[in-house]
């Protein structure tokens, strides 16, 4: 299949294929006489790899390491778990930053509880202010 099939396939921008290829992610493809890349059905199946890990927010990293072992079937998938383990532990801090945040914004919005005048809004007034160590 063509670049723009593969694409199609995948749910994957044409710019974000050629990209995976760069970064070696993704086998470069055999050409035609007319210089058209043409995908096998390993391309789409590791292009499906790689799109589901993203969806789970892995970094390219985190994928390349991924399909490393994928690459090699015999070996022990152990480092995989750690891999993912890891990846665990970095969401749950996002998720724990994201809170935070949360939280903070939440306390900004309370400070203008009615429409004023910008030279009177809380919200405003306190963005003015030195930021507040943690």
């Amino acid at each position: 299949m063509k670049i723009g099939e593969l694409a199609k396939a995948t749910d994957t921008q044409v710019e974000t294929i050629r990209f995976y290829e760069q970064e070696g992610l993704l086998a470069k493809p055999a050409r035609t006489d007319g210089n058209f890349r043409i995908y096998e059905n390993q391309h789409l199946e590791r292009l499906i790899f790689i799109r589901h890990c993203r969806s789970l927010d892995m970094a390219l990293n985190e994928i390349r390491q991924l399909l490393r072992f994928k690459d090699l079937p015999n070996e022990n998938c152990g480092s995989v778990n750690n891999l993912l383990d890891a990846h665990i532990q970095t969401v749950t801090n996002r998720i724990k930053d994201l809170r935070q945040l949360e939280k903070q914004l939440k306390g900004l919005r309370e400070l203008c509880q009615v429409n004023q005048d910008s030279a009177h809004c809380g919200i405003l007034n306190e963005l003015s202010q030195p930021m507040k160590s943690l």
